[in-house]
């Protein structure tokens, strides 16, 4: 597999392809959650909302994820003694931990001032994850 990428000319920017979709999956709809959570499009209920975005969101990071792998494996060392990838790896913790924090708290169910922080943090944070994957890319 990992030759294939290597070796293959369309391969490699099959799996960028895939990568960016799968981004595109999950700061879409984290964003169009973070705009309910803040008061905009109130006639839609939050629960039914987040259920869809989270589930989308889920499958995008899955896809972003898979591939990213991919793509790690054919040049890990090369990788690894980039600091911004050390960056990226990094905000990518600090990313899950919010999550995990949001959904902890029930922080859907109660829609105060630190969801609304923990929101805009997230989507900081995925921007910067985003802006660190270009960097690397160049």
């Amino acid at each position: 597999m990992l030759e294939a990428l290597r070796s293959t000319p369309w391969a490699y920017p099959a799996l960028e392809v895939v990568h960016i979709v799968g981004i595109a999956l999950l700061l879409g709809n984290l964003v169009a959650l973070e705009a309910r959570v803040l008061g905009r499009a109130a006639v839609l209920p939050v629960q039914a909302l987040a259920r869809l975005s989270l589930t989308l969101a889920l499958s995008g990071f899955a896809l972003a994820a898979a591939s990213g792998s991919l793509m790690f494996a054919t040049q890990p060392a090369e990788l690894l003694a980039n600091p911004v990838f050390l960056v990226k790896m990094g905000l990518l913790g600090v990313a899950g931990a919010n999550a995990l924090w949001f959904h902890a708290r029930r922080s859907l169910a109660k829609l105060d001032l630190l969801a609304r922080v923990q929101m805009l943090s997230s989507t900081a944070i995925w921007l910067a994850v985003v802006f660190c994957g270009r960097w690397i890319a160049y």
